[in-house]
């Protein structure tokens, strides 16, 4: 049986103190951890740069997998691995881990990469959904001046799976690829 006043549109979750104060305790928690496994060495920061040895990158994201996001990136040589925390409307959380390969020398490394973003929202009232995306960015970053990057990406995603908020949504999973436009700041530390 359906409801008659059900217009086949998204229900609006309303912002709570228990969503906001979730995520706000997942970033101090995530901002800390990026704090706790950057290198204590200074070190040269023309050596912890992409395409030349180990370092650490952190940054903010927006778009590509939340409206905002914190993120840390952990790369050698050509290759990193980049994990970020974000949100849409700070009343979900957004966590995704993708492997990248970056190409050429100089300031201006294209990439590409893939990996994996869940995302987690607990409307009042109803149960935790969730969804499993797989996440294929393609993009461009260029170091500005010193440590300082910049970033433009293309996300390339498709759904694995899905829990929605409401049990009795049967809909089946739609698995088209879709694309979201991404920019980020990444400082070298």
């Amino acid at each position: 049986m359906t409801d008659p006043s059900d217009t086949g549109a998204p229900r609006a979750w309303p912002a709570t103190a228990w969503s906001r104060r979730s995520l706000a305790r997942a970033i101090r928690t995530s901002f800390l951890a990026l704090l706790l496994l950057a290198p204590r060495s200074s070190g040269d920061l023309a050596a912890q740069q992409i395409g030349s040895g180990d370092g650490v990158r952190f940054g903010i994201t927006a778009g590509g997998i939340s409206t905002v996001g914190l993120a840390i990136e952990f790369f050698h040589d050509h290759r990193s691995l980049d994990i970020t925390v974000g949100t849409w409307s700070f009343r979900d959380v957004s966590v995704s881990v993708v492997g990248k390969e970056y190409f050429g020398a100089g300031s201006l490394h294209p990439f590409v990469g893939g990996g994996l973003w869940i995302v987690a929202a607990a409307p009042p009232g109803e149960r935790l959904g969730l969804a499993a995306v797989l996440r294929a960015p393609i993009g461009v970053d260029w170091r500005a001046v010193g440590g300082h990057s910049l970033g433009l990406t293309m996300n390339v995603n498709r759904a694995l799976a899905v829990r929605r908020t409401d049990p009795g949504d049967q809909l089946p999973l739609n698995r088209r690829l879709v694309p979201l436009p991404g920019v980020y700041y990444r400082w070298t530390r």
